[in-house]
């Protein structure tokens, strides 16, 4: 892996912990927890979460074989229904394997390559990597404050 990839794959998944390091202590309880008058539950930030890592995975850094079915984008809501505590980790543990994947296949060239997406404009993929990353850590720091005060 070139130097420059290294270093940034480094960076996404020390990055990552934020949200990580919060998994093993969830409950399915904690789930449906939603935080007024916020919209959204513990389960619908953890699978959108794996939704926009595979978004970027594919059409960010370029995987084509990754089948993506964003159900937390296309609906635009939370509609209750992730509440599957096994199923919502196991999504985001190949979210982020995935996603690795699409990082480490990147050249150091690569990082410097603009893309252009509806969502956020043209942007480098090195500072697209580092909206992936923030990204994560927003909504990480969203799941934490739902489970510990959300009902």
């Amino acid at each position: 892996m070139d130097p420059r990839t290294t270093s940034l794959l480094a960076l996404w998944k020390e990055g990552r912990t934020r949200f990580t390091n919060q998994l093993p202590k969830l409950t399915a309880a904690d789930l449906p927890k939603k935080l007024a008058p916020g919209p959204n539950s513990a389960g619908f930030l953890l699978r959108h979460i794996g939704d926009v890592e595979l978004l970027f995975a594919k059409n960010v850094f370029g995987l084509k074989d990754v089948q993506v079915h964003a159900s937390t984008v296309a609906k635009g809501h939370d509609t209750g229904e992730w509440t599957d505590l096994a199923a919502l980790i196991a999504y985001v543990q190949e979210s982020a394997e995935i996603l690795e994947r699409a990082i480490v296949a990147q050249s150091d060239a690569d990082w410097d390559v603009v893309i252009e997406t509806k969502e956020f404009g043209k942007k480098t993929k090195a500072e697209a990597l580092g909206r992936i990353t923030t990204h994560t850590a927003y909504h990480a720091g969203q799941l934490a404050m739902v489970v510990k005060y959300g009902a």
